[in-house]
């Protein structure tokens, strides 16, 4: 009877341990995994039908591949952001920072690689980069049936020699 009540204990005291973020995986250390501390990502819920057929359209536009969602870089240096979306018909790509749609000037640029009837790349860079350049950028991938966003935070590193 002991040994049951020291077992239950044990089992109780490490679930509890776990639930609050000890051991592997919680929220102190690496090793989080893809999604937030190991979680499945939400479900949307949608308010009413019209919207979910749009934004879960089997030929909506759906960001596949994209670069890592944090960078820091040096200043005058180069930073470059890669977004690959599908959808038919294709998607197009557009940049934003902070919110704001980006255009192209002398310092930035946009590459864009059609990939058969249904795929797009697109790259997008910087270069030389200044303290302007820091923020939050997104790439926006749309075709009438569907919208997909990916979010990059750049902020910039001072090394001292």
């Amino acid at each position: 009877m002991q040994k049951l009540v020291i077992v239950i204990c044990l089992c109780v005291l490490t679930s509890c341990w776990a639930a609050r973020g000890g051991g592997r995986g919680g929220k102190h250390g690496r090793g989080r995994g893809r999604y937030f501390n190991n979680r499945v990502p939400p479900v949307i819920q949608h308010r009413n039908p019209a919207s979910a057929s749009y934004y879960e359209n089997k030929d909506g536009a759906k960001i596949v591949k994209a670069s890592h969602f944090e960078l820091e870089y040096m200043l005058g240096r180069k930073i470059t952001f890669f977004c690959m979306a599908q959808g038919y018909p294709r998607p197009e790509i557009t940049w934003f920072k902070d919110g704001i749609e980006l255009y192209a000037h002398k310092f930035f640029q946009v590459h864009e690689w059609p990939l058969g009837n249904d795929t797009v790349k697109s790259k997008m860079e910087i270069d030389p980069t200044t303290q302007k350049d820091a923020g939050y950028y997104e790439c926006q991938a749309n075709n009438k049936y569907a919208i997909d966003t990916r979010g990059f935070r750049t902020d910039y590193v001072m090394i001292a020699y």
